[in-house]
């Protein structure tokens, strides 16, 4: 059976799931950085949805998205989340759990700032997970925005990052017979050392 000692070096799981997306990129053949997000409400039942991935810092994961949205008003009632990152081309997942804070200042308008105008315009004109008469609607609301706002809208103030802090990471690399690696990373709070252990397939 392969070694695949060599794709889990390092002590540090933030690290390694940096590497594995830098690889997916190369590899996959569309949004190597999609993650199936999970949020619950109010009453704990949970939400699972894809977004996109756009930053991988030293030590959280961020995504953007609307404020307003089911998953916004889930994460600010309950502010912690789980996501999966798979790569089927590279047979590898990453699992991470954690608390999560909101990333609303200059970072957020520099990511805002670099999307394509149209989905800039988007950002104002769609009131996400609400309901929508038709797209024809939207469509008008978009093409209204896209006069009003001009070439250089600012960032909606609904409108932002989220930032998730791991307290728990798993990193997964598919192996003969279902016979795969599992590492588990937990610490009490970000920041803290990583406690590592190798989980049975």
């Amino acid at each position: 059976m392969a070694d695949q000692s060599d794709i889990f070096a390092g002590d540090d799981p933030i690290a390694i799931a940096r590497r594995w997306l830098a690889e997916a990129e190369a590899t996959e053949p569309n949004d190597a950085n999609a993650i199936a997000l999970a949020t619950s409400d109010a009453g704990g039942l949970p939400n699972v949805r894809m977004v996109l991935l756009k930053e991988i810092e030293d030590d959280a994961f961020v995504f953007y998205t609307n404020y307003e949205s089911a998953k916004g008003q889930e994460l600010a009632a309950n502010p912690q989340a789980a996501f999966v990152m798979h790569w089927k081309s590279l047979r590898r997942q990453v699992r991470v759990r954690g608390r999560v804070t909101r990333e609303e200042g200059p970072q957020a308008d520099a990511y805002y700032k670099s999307r394509a105008l149209q989905s800039r315009i988007g950002a104002w004109a769609s009131e996400q997970s609400r309901p929508l008469k038709s797209r024809a609607a939207l469509m008008t609301k978009v093409a209204e925005l896209g006069v009003r706002k001009g070439t250089d809208p600012e960032r909606p103030p609904f409108w932002g990052g989220f930032r998730i802090h791991p307290v728990e990471i798993e990193l997964w690399a598919d192996g003969a017979f279902r016979l795969h690696d599992r590492f588990r990373y937990l610490r009490s709070d970000a920041g803290e050392g990583w406690e590592k252990n190798r989980l049975s397939p």
